[in-house]
């Protein structure tokens, strides 16, 4: 299998050329943002406030990490699902997003918000969180500290390893799958 290489930040030609079940090594600047900074975060688009990082071209990894360790960047660092984001995701994707780590199927929405803006959704393995941990170099709170471990962090992930689950035609790795997976139950 042949592993794809990238560095954020990514601009929206990059997002264009990645192919569905695809596998990635990201390294870079990502921000965590999951259900209560989400609704922050779509607050602050509809009135217009500043968000708190440069949303453009950004990628966020739906993670609450756990406390970490003495001596560790982070805790476990695994990701939640991504359903839970996907009332608030069309805005922040037209307001610049490009992509999205997490787990699970997207909705309709979703899905035509990626394929008008050119954005493009990371699977990462679930049940995986130490592991994916390991990859986070540099872990800094930097908005909505009241919310915990849900509070918005700015990483940088070395060689973070992830599947693209949706790219920006709409295909989808979750559908594929099982439409190959019923395929080959026929055949046997």
């Amino acid at each position: 299998m042949v592993i794809k290489s990238i560095k954020t930040p990514l601009g929206r030609d990059d997002a264009r050329a990645f192919i569905c079940g695809e596998a990635i090594s990201l390294s870079g600047v990502v921000y965590t943002a999951r259900d209560a900074a989400h609704m922050r975060l779509h607050e602050s688009i509809h009135k217009g406030e500043p968000l708190p990082f440069d949303i453009e071209n950004a990628i966020v990894y739906y993670t609450g990490p756990s406390p970490s360790c003495p001596g560790a960047v982070i805790g476990s660092a695994g990701p939640t699902t991504s359903g839970r984001m996907d009332v608030f995701t069309p805005a922040l994707i037209a307001a610049g997003l490009i992509g999205m780590i997490g787990k699970g199927a997207r909705n309709p929405e979703v899905v035509t918000a990626m394929k008008n803006h050119g954005a493009v959704y990371f699977g990462a393995a679930g049940g995986a969180g130490a592991l994916l941990a390991r990859c986070i170099v540099s872990s800094e709170v930097i908005a909505y500290n009241d919310l915990g471990a849900e509070a918005i962090r700015r990483l940088i992930v070395k060689e973070m390893p992830l599947t693209v689950i949706q790219d920006c035609e709409g295909n989808d790795l979750y559908k594929r799958g099982r439409a190959d997976y019923l395929r080959f139950k026929k055949e046997q």
